[in-house]
């Protein structure tokens, strides 16, 4: 079983989760690295700029979005915080605050025992299909424990590219 960790960031209180030490936005990097290569881009990047943009193409939701962070987290989020097709919640939207621009969905299944993620999808590239991220499991307790004692940072954790990203120059 995985290991969670939700996490509060700046003034507005966007919702940050770890998976296993590592922030939601570093596994979605390194899933969906190979697709972004493949598709064509008008501009010019260094490999440095590439993994800038990876890294910053998610941010949390704001807790005002979310309403109760326990429910929603759980799987029982607004109507409009889910994608019903794919029977999925978003975990993480875009960084410029309107999460419908970029979000990322996964499927959450809670029983008494675990909190399954699975399934992960940005609904705007339906083309990549599931994402390589997951499934994660976690042991309920310990996810409504992490849910429960969120801790809030001022400023974003996710300050600099990590350092195997940086150095491999992807």
């Amino acid at each position: 079983m995985q290991h969670v960790e939700f996490f509060t960031y700046m003034s507005d209180r966007l919702w940050g989760i770890r998976v296993d030490g590592a922030d939601l936005r570093v596994h979605a990097a390194d899933a969906i690295r190979p697709l972004w290569l493949q598709e064509e881009s008008p501009y010019e990047r260094t490999p440095e700029d590439t993994e800038d943009f990876l890294f910053k193409q998610y941010a949390g939701m704001t807790e005002s979005t979310l309403g109760d962070p326990v429910r929603h987290f759980l799987g029982d989020a607004a109507p409009e915080l889910r994608n019903t097709a794919a029977d999925a919640t978003a975990v993480l939207g875009c960084p410029c605050s309107i999460w419908e621009c970029w979000p990322l969905f996964t499927h959450i299944t809670a029983t008494p025992e675990t909190v399954t993620w699975s399934g992960f999808r940005q609904p705007h590239r339906p083309a990549w299909g599931e994402l390589p991220i997951g499934p994660f499991v976690f042991p309920r307790p310990v996810y409504e424990n992490a849910l429960a004692h969120a801790v809030h940072h001022a400023e974003d954790p996710l300050t600099a590219l990590p350092p195997s990203a940086a150095a491999d120059g992807a």
